[in-house]
């Protein structure tokens, strides 16, 4: 899947880097609640939380992905909008996430959020880098290597749909 961007100003987030140039367990206030958020690029702008500062654990089958996944996909803070993963801790090989994709909304699953949340769990000391992150789509394994810092994921592939187009 490549190396995770996290430079704030390539990934981009307008939220003022606390770790070195990268954004990591920093505020920020949606609704008047202030979540801790780590911003990682796959290519593509995440924005993942394991928590808000009143609810430090997420149960992110609680969650109505409806109503707050928007307010943080156009926040203010991220100005080509982002994804955003809500992520469950289980153990530090175990996370169970689910995703708001900008400009798609809740789905079933997400690679680049899956590597994403990884990063970020591994930032803010919550997992190490080989974990299994479970998904509504189903699990994938997620690897990021020390020695080339790249980011590898497995996981199931099935067909969906046969088809035929007239040419």
């Amino acid at each position: 899947m490549g190396e995770p961007i996290l430079k704030a100003s390539d990934v981009p987030t307008r939220l003022s880097p606390n770790k070195g140039q990268s954004v990591v367990k920093s505020g920020l206030v949606v609704d008047g609640v202030t979540w801790d958020v780590t911003c990682v690029s796959m290519g593509n702008p995440h924005c993942v939380t394991f928590g808000n500062k009143e609810n430090q654990s997420l149960q992110v089958d609680e969650l109505n992905l409806a109503e707050i996944g928007p307010k943080f996909e156009h926040h203010e803070m991220f100005p080509a909008r982002t994804n955003t993963e809500f992520v469950q801790v289980f153990s530090s090989s175990h996370l169970k996430m689910r995703v708001w994709e900008r400009g798609a909304g809740a789905t079933l699953a997400c690679g680049t959020g899956a590597c994403a949340v990884v990063v970020a769990a591994v930032l803010e000391g919550h997992a190490g880098r080989n974990c299994t992150v479970d998904l509504p789509g189903g699990p994938l394994e997620i690897e990021w290597r020390e020695e080339d810092n790249h980011i590898y994921m497995t996981g199931p592939a099935e067909v969906v749909f046969y088809g035929s187009v007239p040419l």
